[in-house]
């Protein structure tokens, strides 16, 4: 590895083997450049390395395996590469950044995390600094609207990246920006991040309200309130930097989360409302829906701050009191306009 290296010619390894992460290692194979790829089961690699695709994943993306390196020791992939971009789900990092015995204080960091760390209640930047001694400048974090089915079926989608070290979020923007991809790039971390963990909230508030059978017109009415809803509490908790709740990695990846067929988010909300339990949701989906943490992480940190936040309160009230949704959402349907 050299030391001397330029960004774009640095080794980028996929730190995760979902379907998040199996799509950003398609957009960053992207003009054929090789790439690292942990995974945590070796069992995963091996079934991939004779199919050519990510056996449990978005297998109709085709890759080419002999530009891959893959490795199931977390610790050889970190240091073999270096810049590493975790795509793993919020609850279980820190589980698999306990295995760690290589620093990796000196890498460049990219989170394509959409969550929070539970029990520590932190967002993924603040998590990196703190516990693993990562710098503030070489730390960057990448939000939507985008999702992983829709980038395997190439069709057009926005990034936006956000690093307090401009010249880091530009290279990235520009590494992985294609003819279906496009990029913009913002210093907004941690409004980005709180954002991210809060669209996810309201994605599985959308559907609640879908399995319950609400109609298109209360929908507009949700998404509304939550977009004004996540503004307070960002501008609230995130205020080193100026914000246009607006723009696509907010409005947009919040539009397109509550809404899209492939939110695992809405899914997840979708069978509270026609009636399943907490556990038997997140048994039927075998995916993580991350607003289900997040809604307590955010519970408990807004405890500090007391914004106002109906939605997020009744998305709680349903998910860890186990009020009835029919009787929670009708008492929202009061508190918003």
């Amino acid at each position: 590895m050299e030391e001397e290296s330029t960004h774009n010619d640095r080794k980028v390894c996929i730190m995760g083997g979902g379907s998040w992460a199996t799509a950003i290692a398609k957009i960053a194979m992207t003009n054929g450049r090789h790439i690292n790829w942990y995974m945590r089961r070796p069992e995963q690699i091996e079934q991939f390395k004779a199919s050519g695709f990510n056996p449990s994943y978005l297998s109709s993306i085709q890759f080419d395996v002999k530009k891959i390196k893959f490795y199931s020791n977390i610790n050889l992939a970190i240091r073999y590469s270096d810049i590493l971009i975790f795509a793993i789900p919020s609850p279980f990092l820190k589980q698999h950044l306990a295995k760690l015995t290589q620093p990796f204080s000196n890498k460049i960091i990219i989170s394509a995390i959409k969550g929070i760390v539970p029990d520590e209640n932190m967002i993924i930047s603040d998590y990196f600094q703190k516990y693993h001694g990562v710098k503030e400048e070489n730390i960057a974090v990448i939000a939507g609207p985008c999702h992983a089915e829709e980038v395997a079926l190439e069709r057009l989608s926005y990034l936006t990246v956000a690093s307090k070290n401009l010249r880091l979020s530009e290279m990235f923007a520009s590494r992985i920006a294609n003819s279906y991809l496009k990029t913009s790039t913002t210093t907004d971390v941690r409004g980005i991040e709180y954002a991210s963990v809060l669209k996810n909230v309201y994605a599985i508030a959308s559907g609640i309200c879908h399995g319950l059978k609400y109609g298109d017109n209360f929908q507009a009415i949700l998404v509304s309130n939550s977009i004004r809803e996540m503004n307070r509490f960002v501008d609230t908790i995130a205020t080193d930097d100026e914000r246009n709740v607006q723009d696509a990695a907010y409005l947009g990846d919040l539009l397109v989360t509550a809404y899209s067929k492939f939110s695992r988010n809405r899914t997840f909300g979708s069978m509270i409302g026609k009636g399943y339990s907490v556990r038997s949701s997140q048994l039927e989906m075998e995916m993580i829906a991350e607003g289900y943490y997040g809604t307590k992480c955010i519970k408990e940190i807004n405890e500090t701050y007391n914004v106002d936040m109906p939605i997020l309160d009744a998305c709680y009230n349903i998910l860890y009191e186990r009020i009835a949704p029919n009787i929670e959402i009708k008492v929202l349907t009061e508190k918003i306009r």
